[in-house]
């Protein structure tokens, strides 16, 4: 089979501004200035990853005004179950998106279309299957998750309508890490900000049944999320077919939706190891707030507003990371392996001088920041203060590991950086803390963070700088795993 071109459709040339702003017209990541292509690449990204947290924000702000603190842990409770699966669609959904690029890097349209398909198939699949487990066994899991017997009703029926939702999030979650992988940032932006007016714009009307909506309690902020991602979802199809993407399936190529079982071992081991990596930067978090718990309420409530700053602080290395990865996909698809390196050195910078920025900032301004959560006079915002001054900087080497995995996960690259997270995540990160507070006492916990970050960095620059990652492209391997020759 000849390998085709893509070509962007008349329709797409005209519409120029939907694509990702680096290659107008023609989505195309492995041409043209490295430094500029990927910041532009990065911040549609970065701004998404906000605006989500944001939404999150927003949601619980409603939830807790309406309905008060019983719903608030029902929310918690029901968040831990989604948060787990959808881990899952994200490892698969990751590795999806890395065949995808590396196959467009090719100019091999068909191969990202079969990728597309498998990843679609097998992503689809988890969530029907999780869904429909999911309803049923809702009041078990609570029970298991230790869910407050006064919150356990209002958790249940959140829970049930939000597994509702997952079929559609899971095309949500696929089609934007597959226009990424194409080089389409801004799409996946817009729809984002779409969702996000939906999905918070009708909660407080559910919720409290205000003008014709009906009171439905802490069960319409759940509905109100699924309106959002069944309009998300068929706006982004459309969006996909109307535009004549590179990721869209016509007529024979449905078939790809049932991929050979060689291609689908491939998808499912790299996403498995993927998801793996999310579940082990969940547990040490468990253990660390364990840890801090038995400091008392005060130092609990400044590591949670000290952690809250931190999921903003690391926005701007997982978007950067994430746009390398895209990139550097690419590029290794198409054999650039001399612009993959420039990549990296750009992801680095970046990191540096953004999340950097960042944290001079929240150095400056801590004390207001933190007002914003505890109240000024809260006892608190001193030992918050403290554990910002000793830990934050951490997402500087943090960061830098994120771009080494990034470039090392285009290539499909997964277990070695597996074993290294757990190394720095959990050896020495828990280890530190633990065998380090007969000595520091309660700041052996603040300085867990830079201690482990720096050992994972170190660990992660070696493994980049050796090299084993770029044995193998992953692309040639899913030809290997069953598909035609191209």
């Amino acid at each position: 089979m000849r390998r085709r071109a893509w070509k962007p459709s008349s329709w797409a040339q005209r519409w120029r501004g939907w694509d990702s702003g680096v290659a107008a017209g023609r989505p195309d990541l492995t041409e043209g200035p490295i430094g500029k292509t990927l910041l532009l690449f990065a911040i549609p990204t970065l701004v998404a990853n906000v605006l989500q947290s944001l939404n999150a924000s927003i949601n619980t702000i409603w939830i807790g005004r309406f309905l008060g603190e019983q719903a608030l842990a029902a929310t918690a409770n029901a968040t831990n179950i989604i948060f787990l699966v959808f881990s899952a669609m994200f490892g698969f959904g990751m590795a999806a998106m890395i065949l995808i690029g590396q196959h467009m890097g090719r100019k091999d349209i068909d191969g990202a279309r079969r990728a597309m398909g498998a990843g679609a198939g097998l992503i689809l699949g988890i969530a029907l299957v999780m869904m429909l487990a999911g309803i049923g066994l809702t009041d078990k899991l609570l029970h298991l998750l230790g869910t407050p017997v006064e919150a356990r009703s209002l958790a249940s029926a959140y829970l049930k309508v939000m597994l509702l939702s997952l079929p559609f999030s899971a095309v949500i979650v696929l089609l934007m890490m597959s226009l990424r992988a194409i080089g389409d940032a801004m799409t996946p932006l817009w729809f984002m900000i779409a969702g996000i007016v939906i999905d918070a714009g009708l909660n407080p009307f559910l919720i409290a049944g205000i003008g014709p909506f009906p009171r439905m309690g802490i069960a319409g902020s759940a509905v109100a999320t699924l309106i959002a991602n069944i309009a998300g979802a068929i706006g982004m199809l459309t969006v996909v077919y109307w535009r004549d993407l590179p990721v869209r399936l016509r007529g024979a190529e449905f078939r790809y939706l049932l991929p050979q079982p060689a291609l689908l071992r491939l998808i499912v081991s790299r996403g498995t190891m993927m998801g793996l990596q999310m579940f082990v930067m969940v547990l040490s978090a468990l253990v660390m707030v364990g840890l801090v718990n038995h400091a008392g309420v005060v130092a609990t409530a400044a590591y949670g507003v000290a952690f809250q700053l931190w999921n903003y602080i690391q926005m701007p290395a997982m978007a950067i990371a994430a746009a390398v990865s895209a990139m550097a996909a690419q590029n290794i698809g198409a054999g650039r392996w001399d612009r993959v390196g420039a990549i990296t050195r750009s992801g680095l910078l970046y990191n540096l001088l953004l999340t950097g920025a960042l944290l001079a900032l929240l150095t400056v301004f801590d004390r207001p920041v933190l007002g914003l959560f505890l109240g000024h006079d809260s006892p608190a915002i001193p030992i918050a203060e403290h554990i910002q001054l000793l830990a934050g900087w951490s997402f500087l080497f943090s960061g830098g590991t994120l771009v080494f995995f990034g470039t090392a996960r285009a290539n499909g690259a997964v277990i070695v950086p597996l074993i290294i997270m757990v190394i720095g995540l959990v050896v020495c990160r828990l280890g530190f803390a633990i065998g380090m507070q007969p000595l520091l006492h309660l700041d052996a916990l603040w300085w867990a963070f830079p201690f482990g970050s720096l050992f994972t960095l170190l660990l992660s620059w070696a493994y980049y700088a050796q090299g084993g990652w770029k044995k193998g492209v992953l692309a040639d391997e899913a030809r290997r795993a069953g598909q035609p020759a191209v």
